[in-house]
């Protein structure tokens, strides 16, 4: 089975797929962010608890000018039991569509079947895609643990914040932490760090390796 092999950089591939909202269109999400994530299979328990938790923070997602879309290779009609199923159970409706791909094309285009596993069964990919289309992160999981879904979204969150900033996130961070800058590239701008960190707001461990505190909602770059 030949499987497409993506990376961050690069556009995703287009498709048409039914869903249980309707027909959807991969360029349907342009100009907003999605989280784009894969499932093994309808009416499974890791994977009901992950629609659970997606869909308890769906609100969180949509803050952040930011869809949610799921896929397996299961059919729409089975889809749509098991989003019936859930709400009946818990009383939680899934708020965003699943898309249907009988055939894997949209799994094989993704990259979605593991190489050494022969059963049309998809793994727990993640992409993580910008409103331009383009892949901006990755994450995969085995089938047999759980995606933590406030990671994807402290991920998403790191992401926009070094665009709309310029700015690094360091290992751990957390929204209102204190972010990184990038490293000087110039000895003028090096000195300028060593010699002026508290007055240009940077809190410096080396010329490399230097803080500043957390935007404000209102604070431009």
């Amino acid at each position: 089975m030949e499987i497409n092999q993506l990376n961050i950089g690069m556009q995703v591939p287009e498709f048409v797929a039914s869903s249980t909202m309707g027909p959807i269109r991969m360029s349907d999400y342009k100009g907003k962010w999605l989280v784009f994530f894969s499932h093994p299979g309808d009416f499974t328990p890791v994977c009901t608890t992950e629609f659970i938790a997606f869909s308890n923070a769906y609100p969180q997602f949509e803050e952040r000018n930011a869809q949610l879309l799921g896929h397996s290779i299961d059919s729409n009609p089975s889809h749509l039991a098991w989003v019936y199923d859930i709400y009946l159970k818990t009383g939680i409706t899934v708020p965003f569509p699943i898309i249907s791909d009988r055939s894997g094309d949209i799994a094989r285009a993704y990259g979605m079947f593991a190489p050494d596993i022969t059963t049309q069964e998809t793994i727990r990919n993640v992409y993580i895609i910008d409103p331009r289309q383009t892949i901006r992160a990755i994450l995969i999981y085995p089938a047999t643990n759980g995606r933590n879904i406030q990671e994807i979204l402290r991920l998403l969150i790191a992401i926009q914040t070094t665009d709309e900033y310029k700015v690094l996130t360091p290992a751990d961070w957390e929204p209102g932490q204190p972010v990184l800058v990038p490293p000087s590239m110039t000895y003028n701008n090096l000195l300028t760090r060593e010699d002026n960190a508290e007055e240009i707001g940077l809190d410096c461990i080396d010329w490399y390796w230097c803080y500043k505190q957390p935007f404000n909602e209102n604070e431009t770059e």
